[in-house]
């Protein structure tokens, strides 16, 4: 309605003015209902086109949708085990922080597995003190039986200087010389365990409870996930857990926590597919949500997503018919608050309507741009305003229709 106004202010208006005065034509008389189109058809019918034109232009350029909306993510709670619930700490919409402690499942069997851990990397310091006292007592061995092979070697010595002198058996010698063999297999038995007991000590022991100790880390671990806390500082909603509840990891979630700042950093809009040439990033742009009637929100874009999500593709069992998919979808749109705290009170989820405005300043500001350009570039940025326009009639009415006219 107001590109026809303004259109007929350039068309109909000059052309009802010429029969007026120029042909002296007065309404009533020459100029009647039935003889309007006859007389005006030149406005009417340049009005038309240039209504026509001046739509398309102002659409085309400057984009508009009804689509949308501040986008947020919700965290649903869920353990990740499956268990008893033992123990709640919160309430339905109360408010958390991140870390703090949603519910507790029944941990009586990742109690017992933690101590049995436990018990496991103390038996081992256990074992690596009593293998301190038997290498200590492998030492004393290694001594005992050092001192006996040297008395063995020195009564051999004595008795093999005897020999040559005929003073002592050869028997006795051949004895001695046997002991002093089994002497060295003792001491070599002494050594080996020594050096047996070392490494168990320096290798075996260390291994054995360094995997002891990842055994109870573990444990701990699957103790510490029966207690489920808040990943993220956030509104607890649809909460209904009572103790003795199952929880399942599946199929049955504890409830939703909403992020404190969800939804409240940019609004996600969808553009006609026609659009798709002129949205670029860093378009400005304005907006107006039902949360916050009667004010316009200062935009940018930050972000056009390049593929258009009605025409995915995930693989099944059935081949797909392009059919199917012949429901045109939006091109997906990113916007944020030009300065900051601009959707700080608008609630998430909420629906909005909003307006991208194309510039050319950049290309106005070229040297070797030529007249017709020039004069094109310009009409394309006044219309905008049209649009603005149109926006803020919106903002104003926005409440009037929802209150009102649709009853809500």
């Amino acid at each position: 309605m107001l590109e026809l106004m303004l259109c007929s202010l350039l068309t109909i208006f000059p052309d009802y003015l010429y029969r007026r005065y120029g042909q002296q034509k007065r309404i009533g008389r020459e100029i009647t209902l039935y003889t309007m189109w006859y007389e005006l058809r030149w406005g009417i019918s340049a009005c038309l086109l240039l209504t026509i034109s001046l739509i398309t232009l102002i659409f085309y350029f400057h984009p508009s949708t009804k689509n949308v909306t501040a986008v947020f993510r919700t965290v649903t709670i869920l353990p990740e085990t499956v268990g008893r619930v033992d123990e709640v700490y919160v309430g339905i919409n109360q408010k958390v922080d991140a870390g703090a402690p949603l519910f507790r499942l029944e941990d009586s069997q990742q109690k017992a597995a933690v101590e049995t851990a436990r018990r496991q990397v103390a038996e081992l310091d256990a074992q690596a003190d009593v293998a301190q006292t038997e290498l200590a007592t492998a030492d004393s061995q290694i001594q005992e039986a050092t001192g006996a092979l040297q008395s063995a070697i020195d009564e051999y010595d004595m008795k093999a200087q005897l020999l040559t002198k005929d003073a002592v058996a050869r028997r006795e010698v051949q004895r001695l010389a046997n002991m002093i063999e089994s002497r060295k297999g003792t001491l070599g038995a002494a050594m080996a365990k020594k050096e047996t007991l070392s490494t168990q000590i320096r290798v075996l022991l260390p291994a054995q409870k360094a995997s002891a100790e990842a055994a109870l880390a573990q444990a701990q671990v699957e103790l510490d996930k029966t207690l489920v806390r808040a990943g993220v500082a956030g509104t607890v909603q649809q909460f209904t857990l009572r103790v003795g509840d199952v929880v399942n990891t599946m199929i049955r979630p504890a409830g939703i926590l909403v992020p404190a700042e969800a939804g409240r950093g940019n609004l996600v809009a969808g553009f006609g597919q026609i659009e798709a040439q002129v949205m670029k990033k860093g378009m400005i742009a304005e907006a107006t949500c039902i949360g916050k009637p009667f004010v316009i929100i200062p935009l940018v874009v930050t972000e056009v997503q390049d593929v258009i999500a009605a025409g995915q593709l995930r693989p099944s069992d059935q081949l797909i018919d392009v059919q199917q998919l012949s429901r045109p979808g939006t091109l997906t749109v990113f916007l944020q608050p030009l300065y900051e705290g601009g959707l700080a009170d608008i609630p998430p989820g909420s629906s909005c309507i909003a307006n991208a405005y194309t510039s050319n300043h950049d290309a106005l500001a070229r040297d070797d741009i030529g007249s017709a350009e020039w004069l094109f570039l310009h009409a394309v940025d006044a219309v905008g305003l049209v649009h603005a326009m149109i926006l803020r009639m919106q903002a104003v009415l926005l409440p009037v229709q929802t209150l009102v006219l649709t009853g809500h």
